[in-house]
C-alpha cells in the first residue's frame, strides 16, 4: 500500500506493524521539519545531523505512544524540540546556555554592517543571520509559526509555552528584527547618497 496516502493514524499503525518502508517514508515526510526545529535550538552545525538521528531513534521507539490527538508533525516537532533543548542544557556553556526567561540579546553595535552596501539577495541573508542572534525561544517560535507554519494551539503542544508568552515572543522577535532591517535601510541610503554626491 502506497505510503503517501495513508493517513497519520494508518502510517503509524503501518509503523508499528514493522513496516520498513512506512517508517522510511515517515523521516522523508518530516525530515525537513527536524532539521529546521533542531538547527534552529542547536546552532553548532556539526550536532545538528547527530541530534536529527536522535530524533527518529525517540520517535520510531515512541511510535506506539502517539495517540492521534495531536498531528504527527506536531508530536514529531515536540520530540525535536524537547531533544534539542535537553542537548543545550546538557552542554550549557555560557553562549548555548537556555535561559527559562529570554533577556534580550544586547542590541550590538555593528558598525562595520552598517557601512556595507547590500544587495537584495543579501537581506534574505542578512535577515537569517539576524534570527540566528535571537535568544533560543524567539528562534524557535519564529520557525514554527513562518517557516512550518503551525498554529500557536500546535507551537504550544510543541514547547509547552503558553500561548501568550507565544504571542509576545513573536511580536518581539519580529520587532527586533523590523528595527534590523531598518537600520540596514537607512545604511542602504547613505551608501547611495555617497555614491552619487
Amino acid at each position: 500500500s502506497d505510503c503517501a496516502v495513508m493517513n497519520d493514524a494508518e502510517l503509524v499503525q503501518q509503523i508499528i506493524n514493522g513496516n520498513s518502508n512506512a517508517f522510511r517514508f515517515l523521516v522523508a515526510k518530516h525530515q525537513r521539519l527536524v532539521l529546521h526545529v533542531v538547527g534552529r535550538i542547536v546552532q553548532r552545525q556539526e550536532d545538528v545531523e547527530d541530534i536529527c538521528q536522535e530524533v527518529f531513534m525517540k520517535v520510531y521507539s515512541k511510535i506506539g505512544k502517539f495517540r492521534g490527538d495531536a498531528k504527527l508533525s506536531t508530536w514529531i516537532a515536540r520530540i525535536a524540540y524537547n531533544t534539542s533543548i535537553s542537548h543545550l542544557r546538557k552542554e550549557d556553556r555560557g553562549e548555548h546556555s537556555y535561559d527559562e526567561n529570554p533577556k534580550l540579546v544586547a542590541a550590538e553595535t555593528d558598525e562595520s554592517a552598517a557601512h556595507q552596501p547590500v544587495e537584495k539577495e543579501e537581506v534574505k541573508r542578512y535577515l537569517m543571520q539576524k534570527i540566528e542572534e535571537l535568544p533560543v525561544q524567539y528562534r524557535t517560535v519564529l520557525t514554527l509559526f513562518h517557516l512550518e507554519e503551525f498554529s500557536y494551539r500546535e507551537i504550544e503542544e510543541i514547547t509547552g509555552m503558553p500561548e501568550g508568552t507565544i504571542k509576545s515572543y513573536l511580536s518581539r522577535a519580529r520587532n527586533i528584527l523590523k528595527e534590523k532591517l531598518e537600520k540596514l535601510a537607512i545604511s542602504e541610503k547613505t551608501n547611495i547618497f555617497t555614491e552619487y554626491a
